[in-house]
């Protein structure tokens, strides 16, 4: 069976979920493109789902994708976090920022009972996890109720693991992916590989269908990730600056300037370690710090200084997720992006618009 059989749709061409910078708009959009649009979840209010869910549905019967986080939420650690905060004391006074007033918060939630009935409700046709995959009792009735199961891999090991645990098909994910690093088994980065190194490893160690994700920016990228045994493309950062996504003004503005050809791995923003621009706080802070609140308590003494920064004109604080190749990154529509990708499957017909 193919990809696009298994997913329900005309190409093997997955739209990557980018929380913070997309939703229903950019995912509609690479739908009626013939694509797999996707919705990230993990900072959505069920409320908020249902909402998103229902504008997908109202432009047409196509499949589409729910992501979740599967982490599992911390311990607190109140030293550990006063202790950054100190560290970015310097960083508030900038602002007149009191950090001993700051809140404390997650604001990414992991998919759990309450989400599992959420999706009962809502019955996407795919559900996709990044960071493993949550308990076998959360699993079980999504199979149940036919939702394709898929998950990101960013070693050969992971994707074994996924393989044995059921999954439908496998995100390899390359260490030139934008935002959040997949890895679940080991926090080691140097375990991390790039996509064309990757996906034929994976290709070779498991039997389900391998989407290769991280760097592709192009039809000649597609072609170059089917031609190692993909068998279909994830595709994020070239989407980022399409009209249907969220991304902000300044995040567009640093992908069209010469910053855009820096990224680093950094896990100032979240507790955990992300592809995206280096910019003031990154090269201050990190990009990688040992001292940091774990996954996703940094977020929280983080929040107000990218507000007050970017109420300014600054993105000096703000997490400007990106992957190291944004040359497939313009201002078009998504649905001319999907087609001039899908020139890497072959001779494409664009499809009819619902």
């Amino acid at each position: 069976m193919s990809l696009a059989t298994l997913l329900g749709t005309e190409l093997p061409l997955l739209q990557a979920p980018m929380a913070g910078v997309q939703g229903s708009r950019l995912a509609i959009a690479v739908n009626q493109a013939g694509g797999l649009g996707a919705l990230p979840c993990a900072m959505l209010t069920p409320d908020a789902i249902r909402a998103e869910v229902a504008a997908i549905r109202a432009h047409g019967p196509h499949p589409f994708n729910l992501n979740f986080f599967c982490h599992t939420p911390p311990s607190p650690d109140p030293a550990r976090e006063d202790a950054w905060r100190r560290k970015l004391a310097g960083e508030h006074a900038r602002f007149g920022l009191d950090a001993s007033n700051i809140a404390s918060g997650t604001g990414r939630r992991p998919f759990d009972a309450d989400m599992l009935a959420l999706v009962s409700e809502l019955r996407p046709a795919v559900v996709s996890f990044h960071f493993g995959l949550p308990e076998p009792s959360l699993l079980a009735p999504l199979r149940e109720w036919g939702c394709r199961i898929l998950s990101s891999a960013t070693t050969v090991d992971e994707a074994r693991w996924l393989e044995a645990r059921g999954v439908d098909a496998i995100i390899a994910q390359g260490l030139e992916a934008g935002g959040h690093r997949g890895l679940f088994l080991t926090d080691d980065l140097s375990t991390q590989m790039g996509t064309f190194a990757l996906v034929p490893q994976v290709v070779a160690a498991v039997r389900c269908p391998v989407i290769a994700s991280g760097g592709i920016a192009d039809a000649a990228g597609v072609a170059a990730a089917m031609a190692l045994g993909a068998t279909g493309v994830q595709i994020g950062t070239a989407f980022l600056l399409c009209p249907e996504a969220d991304t902000s003004p300044l995040h567009r503005k640093a992908l069209q300037s010469p910053a855009a050809a820096h990224t680093a791995l950094t896990n100032i923003f979240t507790g955990r370690p992300a592809r995206g621009i280096v910019n003031h706080a990154m090269r201050t802070l990190g990009p990688m710090a040992e001292d940091v609140p774990p996954f996703p308590l940094a977020s929280a003494a983080m929040a107000p200084l990218r507000q007050a920064a970017e109420a300014r004109g600054s993105d000096d604080y703000s997490p400007l997720w990106a992957g190291q190749n944004v040359s497939g990154a313009d201002p078009v529509p998504a649905a001319q992006r999907v087609w001039e990708l899908a020139r890497g499957f072959g001779p494409q017909e664009p499809p009819c618009l619902v």
